[in-house]
């Protein structure tokens, strides 16, 4: 249905949040440069390193440079949608394999009563986010619209260059714009048109997979743009 030429269908008022979401992060990563993009404002940041430079058990990435990444673990933040997966029917196997983690670690989340404990996320740098996107995107298309075979996480070279990561990352998040432009409802509801295989997308109705694409996008982009500001705040500052 369209208001005035609005479409206010389900998949429409997703792809309007996504495009004006893209078109904010472009505006606000306009000028990054190298220094600005691996910046770590505080000790123990993840980052992306030289292959033997990084500290993290599980960095990832096919070329010179990783991606830092931690211990498996589930974030007090995901609690509820553990809770989600075990009501709708998922094994406690199955919860601990999408995750990662030991079959006591899940167990210890269902049984678990009160308010979570804030979790210590490492605070990571502008690189390291857009590296997460850059790979969750090509994998994620990869996963629903391609040949399904590439692991995500070694589809990306990633660089040291801002420039360069800038200019392989766009034709990335357009390429999957275009494609989720022509899905058909039937689509949208059907159970595990996607199969990336980190998560839950091949147990979850495409238009779920959809709606958490647009939010890790959002959420990501707005945290690159708090460092991009306070780099500029630390150098105004005299930091």
């Amino acid at each position: 249905m369209d208001i005035e030429g609005a479409r206010t269908d389900r998949l429409g008022l997703l792809l309007e949040q996504f495009d004006k979401a893209r078109e904010m992060a472009q505006v606000r990563l306009t000028g990054l440069g190298d220094e600005e993009y691996l910046w770590e404002p505080v000790p123990g940041c993840w980052s992306l390193r030289r292959r033997g430079e990084t500290a993290t058990p599980r960095a990832f990435g096919p070329g010179e440079w990783v991606l830092d990444l931690g211990a498996a673990d589930i974030p007090a933040s995901e609690y509820a949608e553990v809770a989600r997966q075990a009501a709708g029917g998922m094994t406690v196997d199955k919860i601990a394999d999408d995750w990662s983690v030991s079959v006591e670690r899940v167990e210890q989340i269902l049984t678990h009563t009160g308010a979570p404990e804030p979790d210590a996320a490492p605070v990571t740098t502008i690189a390291w986010r857009l590296g997460h996107l850059h790979y969750q995107f090509a994998g994620g298309w990869e996963w629903a619209f391609g040949e399904r075979l590439q692991d995500p996480k070694l589809m990306i070279d990633f660089s040291p260059s801002a420039d360069l990561t800038l200019e392989r990352f766009w034709p990335v998040i357009d390429r999957w714009r275009e494609s989720i432009g022509s899905v058909t409802e039937e689509q949208l509801d059907t159970v595990g048109f996607s199969q990336y295989p980190y998560g839950s997308d091949p147990d979850d109705p495409f238009i779920g997979v959809l709606s958490g694409a647009n939010l890790e996008f959002i959420h990501h982009m707005a945290e690159i743009a708090l460092l991009r500001d306070l780099w500029r705040a630390r150098f105004t500052a005299g930091g």
